[in-house]
C-alpha cells in the first residue's frame, strides 16, 4: 500500500472553535442545554481536522491499541471512525480519528496493537465520511467512550466540562 501523500491542498480546522452556522442539523441540536441568548446547538469544535486529498494516510500518533471502530451513518455525523487507546505519562487517553475511507476499519479487530507513525487509516471521501470535505477529526479524550463515537462538537453550557474531558489534541502532536 502506498503510504506517501498525494498531491492536493491540506488545511486546518481548530480546536475549541466556535463555528457559528456550520452545524445546522438536528444531529447537533442540544434543546436541554438551550440557554439565554444561545440557540442551544452544539457548534464548538473539540478536535483538530486536518484536511487534504481522500486517500490522505492517517498514523497513530502513538503506540496503543484499537480500542473501538465502526460506522456513523447519518448525514453530517463521522461516517468510518477508529478509536485507539494509549497510556501517556501513567495517564489513560483515548484518541478519535474520524471522517475515515471504509477501507481503514477493515482488517482491524479490538486490542489491536498500533506503533508509533503507524497507518491505521485513511482519509474518505464526502460519500463514506458523513458527507464533508475529506479529512481527519482528530480528538483526544481522558473518558473511556462506550461506543466508537465521542462528541466532536459540544454547546456553550457543555463547553467548560468537555476542554477538561477533550484535551487539546495539539498537546500530542
Amino acid at each position: 500500500e502506498d503510504e506517501s501523500l498525494p498531491e492536493g491542498t491540506f488545511d486546518i480546522g481548530r480546536y475549541n472553535e466556535m463555528r457559528p452556522g456550520m452545524y445546522d442539523t438536528d444531529l447537533y441540536k442540544d434543546t436541554k442545554n438551550s440557554i439565554e441568548g444561545y440557540a442551544g446547538v452544539r457548534n464548538i469544535h473539540m478536535g483538530l481536522d486536518i484536511g487534504g486529498p481522500p486517500g490522505t494516510p492517517v498514523c497513530s500518533f502513538a503506540d496503543g491499541k484499537i480500542f473501538k471502530f465502526g460506522y456513523n451513518a447519518p448525514e453530517g455525523d463521522y461516517g468510518h471512525v477508529i478509536i485507539t487507546s494509549h497510556v501517556i505519562k501513567d495517564t489513560p487517553v483515548w484518541a478519535l480519528y474520524g471522517h475515515l475511507s471504509a477501507k481503514s476499519c477493515g482488517f482491524k479487530y479490538e486490542g489491536m496493537e498500533v506503533k508509533k507513525g503507524q497507518v491505521i487509516g485513511w482519509f474518505g471521501t464526502e460519500k463514506e465520511n458523513g458527507n464533508w470535505p475529506p479529512h481527519v477529526h482528530f480528538q483526544l479524550s481522558f473518558v473511556e467512550p462506550k461506543t466508537h463515537d465521542l462528541p466532536g462538537v459540544v454547546s456553550l453550557n457543555d463547553h467548560p466540562k468537555s476542554e477538561r474531558q477533550f484535551p487539546d489534541p495539539r498537546l500530542v502532536l
